[in-house]
């Protein structure tokens, strides 16, 4: 007879946690414990779990997995940033990267195992997806990271981006179950307001959220300011459309009253003219966004893009300046082991 797999502990809410003690004839109290170890004290196994009885471990072992993410490999850049590769239970490979300024500690971390949305700039868009993380392994993904930044400059992280591998909005329940549990005072605390999340652009997903009145921030990766040019770099521009785009945003506004960014990473020849800075101001003023994220680009082997010349970018945030948008230029952080912006993909000499 074929063994059933047993169930993902930290797949249980805590009323769950409650019945299943109950069955065992066991008070109350022991799921509380329990729910505390799996995400205040983010224990890595059942033996770890030491105001319990030995038995009562080992019935938990006997009945319920605990398929803790682990750390595979690690590089530390240069400029301080550190990218770590995950290894889950299934054997699978994720990355997420921890950027540390004086200001703040960054974890950037990631949604999916590759990507399913193929943008042409983007290491991890030409890698397939294999499938979507669970809530609490994105949870032990920012879980890692903390120890590591407490680690390395003894600080806890500020703050955490969904900028890593894969499309969040694509593995909604999961992400906004992870936030839940990061945000939560019985996990790991943090502010949604220090949260944000990027997209390639999902508009149904994006209107979803201001239905579900999250709390966090809301990234969109723009890249290209008319669909033309977007189709061309972003397939799913294609289906969700500039225009569909501009109306989901204002929608998630509407509802949430949320900080708004677009990302635009500056490409040679391809959005970096005036008319395309133009281009830009006319959605940025459609757009109740906070900020424009100019972004440097950093070239990987699958795609024929350049960064354009210094006195272009220049020219670029001149302009925008200018014409009053809030734009700020960032710069990359971690090239020299490719944790920066678009250059995720598990690489081999980690």
């Amino acid at each position: 007879m074929l063994k059933t797999a047993k169930k993902n502990i930290r797949q249980l809410s805590l009323s769950e946690l409650e019945q299943y003690f109950e069955t065992l004839g066991e008070k109350k109290f022991r799921a509380k414990q329990v729910y505390e170890w799996l995400w205040l004290k983010q224990a890595q196994s059942f033996e770890a779990m030491t105001n319990l009885s030995k038995d009562l471990r080992a019935k938990l072992a006997e009945n319920f997995s605990l398929p803790a993410l682990g750390v595979d490999a690690t590089q530390y850049s240069a400029d301080g940033t550190i990218k770590s590769r995950f290894r889950t239970q299934d054997g699978h490979l994720v990355e997420g990267v921890l950027i540390p300024t004086d200001e703040r500690k960054t974890a950037c971390v990631s949604s999916q195992i590759g990507c399913s949305l193929s943008c042409k700039f983007c290491a991890t868009g030409y890698m397939d997806r294999k499938r979507n993380l669970e809530f609490d392994e994105i949870y032990d993904e920012v879980v890692l990271i903390n120890q590591q930044c407490e680690r390395v400059y003894n600080k806890k992280l500020s703050n955490i981006v969904f900028m890593g591998m894969g499309e969040p909005l694509l593995n909604y329940k999961n992400v906004l179950h992870a936030i839940e549990r990061i945000t939560s005072p019985d996990g790991l605390g943090m502010s949604p307001r220090r949260i944000t999340v990027s997209t390639a652009g999902v508009a149904k997903m994006i209107k979803q959220l201001g239905d579900d009145k999250v709390r966090f921030k809301l990234a969109l990766s723009l890249h290209a300011a008319n669909d033309i040019k977007r189709n061309e770099i972003m397939p799913i521009n294609e289906t969700n459309n500039l225009k569909a785009l501009i109306e989901a945003l204002n929608y998630f506004y509407q509802k949430t009253e949320n900080e708004i960014t677009f990302e635009y990473i500056l490409f040679k020849d391809f959005n970096d003219s005036l008319k395309d800075a133009d281009e830009l101001i006319k959605i940025y003023r459609q757009v109740p966004a906070d900020l424009v994220n100019i972004i440097e680009y950093n070239p990987i082997d699958a795609a024929r893009f350049e960064k354009p010349e210094e006195a272009t970018v220049q020219q670029f945030m001149t302009y925008l300046e200018r014409h009053k948008v809030n734009a700020r230029l960032r710069r990359s952080r971690g090239k020299d082991i490719d944790a920066a912006c678009g250059q995720l993909a598990n690489k081999d000499q980690l």
